[in-house]
C-alpha cells in the first residue's frame, strides 16, 4: 500500500483535467483553505457522496504520562473529523 502525497495528488488532478500543475495546486489549496475555514466557523463541509468533513469537541479527562505514570489534566478541544459518504464506503469495500 502506498501513501499518496499531496504533489502526486497534483499530477493526477492536472493530467485527468488537463490543467496546469501549477493551476491544479491552487485549486487543491484553496480547497483545503476554505474547508478549514468552514469547519473552523462550525460549520460541516459537505461532499454529496464523499463525505462530511466537521469540527468535534472533546471533553477535558484525566491522562497517564506513560514514561511518569503521573496523571495529568489534558484540556478540552475542538477536533477535526471526516464521516465518508455512502459512495465513498461503497466503493473501497
Amino acid at each position: 500500500m502506498a501513501n499518496i502525497t499531496k504533489d502526486q495528488l497534483v499530477d493526477v488532478i492536472a493530467s485527468k483535467t488537463g490543467i496546469t500543475k501549477k493551476d491544479a495546486e491552487s485549486v487543491l489549496e484553496v480547497f483545503q483553505d476554505e474547508v478549514t475555514t468552514q469547519i473552523k466557523k462550525g460549520n460541516k463541509v459537505t461532499l454529496t457522496g464523499f463525505g462530511t468533513f466537521r469540527l468535534s469537541k472533546r471533553a477535558a479527562r484525566i491522562g497517564i504520562n506513560p514514561q511518569t505514570k503521573e496523571k495529568i489534566q489534558i484540556k478540552a478541544m475542538s477536533v477535526p473529523k471526516f464521516t465518508a459518504g455512502k459512495a465513498l464506503k461503497e466503493a473501497v469495500k
